[in-house]
C-alpha cells in the first residue's frame, strides 16, 4: 500500500504571493543555518562591551543552567512544527512523500528512521517529513512522535538552539538518542542521517553516493533499546544545490576532511539561483521535486534468521538488550 502526502498546487495555480511565500521560506532556512547561529553569539560577545552587558551575562548564565535540555525533553512546540511556513517550503520545491506499507508503524514499538542522502546545508525531506508536520506524515502515523537528530555542534550557540528544538530536533550523540527510546512509553521515531557530514562531500546533482562504511552506531542504537529500522531515501536533494566536489587525492578535499575531523563539519562550496534572477547564481535552492520513499520497519534482531547458517547475535557483548514487542 503507498500512502502519499496531500499533492501540492502547480506552479502555474499559484498566485505570485503564493511563490513569494514559497521563495522566502527555502531562503530563510539557508540563512538561519548559517548566520542565525554566529549572529546571535557575536551579538552576546558585543552587548558584554556595551552598558546591556547584563542581557548577555543573564542569556549566558541561563545557557549553562539550560545545558543538558537539548539531550533531554528539549522544548518542541506543536505551534512551530503546524507553522505554515513548512507547508510552503514543502509546496515550493514540491516535496512529497510515498511510503511503501508492506507493515504498518505499531505504536507500540520505537523506530530508528535511518535517512539518505545528507545533501549540502538542511535534509529538506527530514525536515519536512519529521522535524515539522509540514507533509502530513503525522496525518498518516498519528501516535508516532517523531524527531529529527542534528549535528551536536549546532546545539552550542545560543538562539539558534532554542529554534531547532521548537520543531523537533535534537543532537545526534548517545545520551540525547538513549533519552527518547527509553521512555516508558513508546511510539518514538528518531531520525538519523546516517551518512552523516561526510556525505555532503560526494553530494552531486543526479548521483546517489552513500556513506556507510564503518556507520554501525544507528543499528546498536536500535539494538539497545528493541527499536526498528525504517530506511528512508529522499529523491532529488541531490539537485536542490549545485556543489564543488574536488578528487579524494587533491589539497582541497584533504583540507575538508581536516576540517571535519576538527569541527565536525566540513567546509564546501555550493550555490543555487539567485532570489531575483532565476538563470544567475545564490543561496535559494533550485525548486527541484523530491520524493521521499519510506520503506517497511524491519527488526535488527530478525536479520540474522533472514540468512542461512548465521548465529545469533552475542549477547554478551551488549549491555542491556531489550527485544522487539
Amino acid at each position: 500500500m503507498e500512502v502519499s502526502a496531500a499533492s501540492p498546487p502547480s506552479v502555474t495555480s499559484k498566485s505570485p504571493w503564493k511563490q513569494y511565500r514559497e521563495m522566502m521560506a527555502a531562503y530563510q532556512l539557508v540563512l538561519t543555518f548559517f548566520f542565525m547561529g554566529p549572529f546571535f553569539s557575536l551579538l552576546l560577545i558585543f552587548l558584554l562591551f556595551t552598558s546591556l552587558w547584563s542581557i548577555s551575562v543573564l542569556y549566558l548564565v541561563w545557557l549553562y543552567l539550560d545545558g543538558e535540555t537539548p539531550n533531554q525533553d528539549g522544548r518542541r512546540g506543536d505551534w512551530m512544527r503546524n507553522f505554515t511556513l513548512w507547508k510552503d517550503l514543502r509546496d515550493y520545491y514540491p516535496i512529497k512523500v510515498m511510503a511503501v506499507k508492506t507493515a504498518e508503524l505499531p505504536p507500540n514499538q520505537n523506530y530508528v528512521v535511518g535517512s539518505h542522502p545528507h545533501v549540502h546545508v538542511m535534509c529538506m525531506g527530514v525536515i519536512c517529513n519529521l522535524s515539522t508536520v509540514g507533509n502530513g506524515f503525522s496525518k498518516h502515523f498519528p501516535e508516532i512522535q517523531t524527531w529529527q537528530a542534528g549535528l551536536s555542534g549546532l546545539f552550542c550557540f545560543p538562539v539558534y538552539r532554542d529554534y531547532m528544538m521548537s520543531y523537533g530536533a535534537r543532537p545526534v550523540n548517545r545520551q540525547s538518542l538513549d533519552f527518547v527510546l527509553s521512555q516508558p512509553q513508546h511510539g518514538e521515531a528518531v531520525g538519523i542521517v546516517i551518512g552523516g557530514a561526510h556525505e555532503i562531500l560526494y553530494a552531486n546533482p543526479g548521483q546517489h553516493c552513500l556513506t556507510l562504511w564503518k556507520r554501525k552506531g544507528f543499528v546498536r542504537l536500535a539494538l539497545r533499546h528493541g527499536a526498528s529500522l525504517v530506511p528512508v531515501y529522499s529523491f532529488g536533494e541531490t539537485d536542490i544545490f549545485r556543489i564543488k566536489a574536488f578528487p579524494e587525492d587533491s589539497w582541497q578535499f584533504r583540507c575538508q576532511m581536516l576540517f571535519k575531523k576538527l569541527l565536525g563539519f566540513p567546509p564546501f562550496i555550493f550555490w543555487g539561483r539567485s532570489l531575483f534572477l532565476a538563470n544567475s547564481w545564490g543561496l535559494l535552492p533550485f525548486a527541484v521535486p523530491i520524493t521521499t520513499v519510506a520503506g517497511a520497519p524491519r527488526s535488527p534482531w530478525a536479520a540474522p534468521s533472514l540468512c542461512p547458517g548465521a548465529s545469533t547475535p552475542p549477547r554478551t557483548k551488549l549491555t542491556t538488550i531489550t527485544p522487539s514487542t
